[in-house]
């Protein structure tokens, strides 16, 4: 898409001012923190994708904007495992969503559900309120003694490339660029490419914004 590539909507449930009820000032403040708290929470999600990889040196995998940045894709019954965590306007509580990620990462690995291709594999977040997260982890089979689920339905992804708190503008760019196209989102997904250790070392901090249209 150019420059930064793309982000989430101000009018949806995943950043809403008009659920949150908040004054400009009041917001920006909590994008500051919600910004440091999902800082920390990618930091457990690092670890549990170094746990993951045989090289210990292999942190997060390498990402291709391309593959994904203005692509369309159409899931039927795409399987994840589900986990969901309580927030506060959307800020979530680190020690719970290590233990989630690492409870699914493990029930992933035995039951030999992880994606092969690390490239494919996809760690969704979805608010579906100001007071509740959901995270899909991407398997390849059903996995017992987790939350399988599926998600269907048609896509269009977005990249971006700038920091955590820089979403809103994100979904703004998003709402500007599907309406070019006469589609308008229902709901949005985000997946983000790197660990802060891994965006700092690349260069960039690349995230992904699914578009359900």
């Amino acid at each position: 898409m150019g420059g930064p590539s793309f982000h989430p909507n101000p009018t949806s449930s995943y950043f809403s001012l008009s659920r949150c009820h908040l004054q400009p000032l009041d917001y920006l403040i909590l994008e500051r923190w919600r910004s440091v708290i999902r800082n920390i929470y990618i930091l457990i999600y690092q670890i549990a994708l170094k746990v993951n990889n045989m090289n210990e040196d292999e942190c997060c995998p390498e990402f291709d904007p391309i593959k994904w940045d203005k692509k369309t894709f159409n899931w039927k019954n795409k399987l994840f495992i589900k986990e969901s965590i309580p927030t506060i306007y959307h800020i979530p509580f680190p020690p719970m969503i290590g233990k989630k990620i690492m409870r699914m990462w493990n029930l992933a690995e035995k039951a030999q559900a992880d994606i092969p291709d690390k490239t494919d594999a996809l760690v969704l977040f979805r608010d579906p309120s100001a007071f509740k997260s959901e995270i899909y982890y991407t398997v390849s089979k059903m996995v017992e003694g987790a939350n399988n689920t599926t998600i269907s339905g048609t896509f269009v992804a977005g990249v971006f490339d700038g920091p955590y708190n820089a979403i809103p503008k994100f979904i703004k760019e998003m709402e500007i660029y599907l309406a070019k196209e006469n589609k308008k989102a229902k709901d949005y997904y985000v997946h983000y490419a790197y660990c802060p250790k891994c965006a700092k070392e690349k260069g960039h901090n690349y995230m992904i914004l699914f578009a359900e249209v």
